[in-house]
């Protein structure tokens, strides 16, 4: 009797066609919406399984985007991302969790240097061949980080009560991943 050799499959991002944004609190009154428009990281999938095993990605921190220059120059500074000391955000997964439908992604998180402990909670979109001859598949997740558990301090008091910057980060990817390859398991 010969062992079956089943092989993973491992997709890369689609930077065309996925979104890493996140949503703050703004003079408490109201939410701002930012992205990151540089980023590259992978999913590794199981045979015959759309829950992902491993999840990896990194973001260029000058790639910030809230549509506001001078905003975003302020987020580049060493107030927050300090990007010349820390260009890169990285997350890699420990576990996951779930189904297809419903996931949880434990993993670690680094952003200015620091490292922590997150999850995500993320489900499947579907899987489709494009007009190229790839194979992508789709992915949603979602979760919410404090700023200041990664060093993120910056804040100015407002006369009314309340601050500038909300603590609270809520992190929203859309993910599109086309079929890079298989590894043997």
């Amino acid at each position: 009797m010969t062992a079956q050799v089943q092989e993973n499959t491992i997709y890369t991002l689609d930077r065309a066609h996925t979104t890493v944004e996140f949503v703050v609190r703004h003079l408490m009154i109201t939410k701002v919406r930012g992205r990151f428009t540089a980023f590259d990281g992978q999913i590794e999938l199981a045979p015959r399984s759309d829950l992902p095993m491993a999840i990896t990605a990194t973001i260029d921190a000058s790639s910030i985007d809230t549509r506001e220059e001078q905003r975003d120059a302020h987020l580049r500074s060493a107030d927050f991302f300090e990007v010349e000391k820390y260009p890169h955000l990285t997350f890699e997964s420990e576990r996951i969790e779930g189904t297809p439908e419903r996931f949880t992604v434990d993993g670690k998180l680094t952003i200015h240097g620091v490292t922590r402990d997150v999850r995500l909670n993320g489900s499947f979109e579907g899987r489709a061949s494009d007009p190229w001859g790839g194979v992508r598949v789709g992915y949603a997740a979602h979760g919410t980080i404090n700023r200041k558990d990664f060093g993120l301090t910056w804040n100015t008091a407002l006369e009314t009560g309340g601050v500038v910057v909300g603590d609270e980060v809520r992190i929203e990817l859309n993910v599109e991943a086309v079929l890079a390859q298989n590894v043997t398991a």
